[in-house]
C-alpha cells in the first residue's frame, strides 16, 4: 500500500497542482497495469488445454469486445448468420458496462477458464 504524507502540500495552488499530477500519474498507472493484465490474459486463455464451452467463449468475445470498443456499434446480422448473431448477441448484452467493468469481467472469467481446462 502507498502511503502520501500530504501535511502542508495545500499551502500555495503550485503545490496542489503537484498533487493532481501524481494522482494522474498513479491513476494511468493503474490503467495501464490493469490492461496489460488484460492483454496477458486474452493470450493464455488461446493457450488453454481443452476448448471451452460455446457459451464460456461467447462470454468471452461480449467482454472482450466491451472492454476494447464499448457498446456494439455494428448491424445484427441475418438470420442465417448463426455464429455472427451468436457473437453480436454476446457482445449485445453488455451494453452500457464501462470498459473497466467489462475488463474485470474479462479477467475474472479468464482466469476461471484457464483454471478450468489448464494451459
Amino acid at each position: 500500500m502507498l502511503r502520501i504524507q500530504i501535511s502542508g502540500l495545500f499551502s500555495s495552488a503550485a503545490s496542489g497542482c503537484a498533487l493532481v499530477n501524481v494522482l494522474r500519474h498513479f491513476a494511468l498507472y493503474s490503467c495501464s497495469t490493469k490492461k496489460a493484465e488484460f492483454e496477458q490474459h486474452a493470450e493464455n486463455v488461446k493457450k488453454v488445454k481443452t476448448r471451452p464451452t460455446d457459451q464460456e467463449l461467447l462470454d468471452l468475445y461480449g467482454l472482450y469486445k466491451q472492454a476494447i470498443v464499448g457498446d456494439i456499434n455494428t448491424d445484427k446480422p441475418g438470420i442465417t448468420d448463426l455464429k455472427g448473431k451468436a457473437k453480436w448477441d454476446a457482445w449485445n448484452s453488455r451494453k452500457g458496462m464501462s470498459n473497466e467493468d467489462a475488463m474485470n469481467a474479462y479477467i475474472s472469467l479468464a482466469k476461471k477458464a484457464i483454471e478450468k481446462y489448464g494451459m
